[in-house]
């Protein structure tokens, strides 16, 4: 099990986010986590630089939704980047299985389609407590981290051009 903060990164070598607007399609299902999930990722944006008019918020229902949800951000948005964040939380069933499967296939799907960045920001944890470590708790905050690789990919695309 990681014992440090995940969502540690040398600031020095994330690009500006100048000129770059970033959607962010956030699941309403396990509100808690999810909302500390944008909050970190709001604060990743802006700390490397983005302002409120470059970033967008929606929600949708539930994890697997997001994968339509990033779909609509790149056919009805002008945003080079769209960060997925949503929590699946373990429980008796498969279902857990079936939906973390779908929208890690579907996410990148969409990335793919679209030949632009969205970012796999879906906690997939055994328990709360895992889910809460990991949006802004001990283990750091997934949210961050999502903007983040963002931030980074859209620098990486925009080089190619």
């Amino acid at each position: 099990m990681a014992t440090v903060n995940l969502s540690d990164y040398d600031k020095s070598k994330i690009t500006s986010t100048e000129g770059m607007k970033f959607g962010i399609c956030v699941a309403q299902w396990n509100e808690q986590i999810t909302n500390g999930l944008l909050e970190g990722a709001i604060q990743g944006l802006k700390e490397n630089g983005a302002t409120d008019q470059q970033i967008i918020v929606k929600y949708v229902p539930g994890s697997f939704e997001l994968i339509l949800g990033a779909q609509f951000f790149c056919e009805s948005t002008e945003v080079d980047a769209v960060i997925c964040l949503g929590s699946v939380i373990q429980g008796e069933t498969k279902h857990f299985d079936f939906v973390c499967q779908a929208v890690a296939q579907g996410i990148k799907d969409v990335s793919l389609k679209y030949n632009k960045p969205v970012i796999f920001g879906v906690l997939t944890d055994n328990n709360m407590q895992q889910a809460v470590e990991r949006s802004g708790g001990n283990k750091g905050n997934k949210g961050t981290e999502a903007a983040i690789t963002a931030i980074q990919m859209v620098a990486l695309q925009k080089s190619f051009n």
